[in-house]
């Protein structure tokens, strides 16, 4: 799955890495919903660096449409809760 965050690149992350990237997101989702800005904190930048980690950098000369757009690493709780959907981050 191509994985885009906004102000970095696109990541090509593995499928068998979206469950866990669905358990951080979940934890995301949670800290908005009770506005724990330090849970949140902990939970998105795990969210980020397991993308950054566990998916392989796509060349930023190649075009390559993105199935999940994540917003940037300085996000705070209120920019993303205007983001999240039913689903979360991550649908699925």
């Amino acid at each position: 799955m191509i994985v885009r965050i906004m102000g970095e690149g696109q990541f090509d992350v593995p499928d068998d890495a979206v469950d866990a990237l669905n358990v951080l997101d979940a934890e995301v989702e949670a800290a908005v919903e009770t506005g724990d800005d330090m849970a949140f904190a902990t939970a998105f930048s795990q969210l980020l660096e397991r993308v950054r980690s566990h998916g392989e950098r796509v060349a930023d000369d190649a075009l390559v449409d993105s199935a999940l757009v994540l917003p940037p690493s300085d996000s705070t709780a209120a920019d993303v809760e205007r983001l999240l959907g039913d689903e979360g981050l991550i649908p699925g």
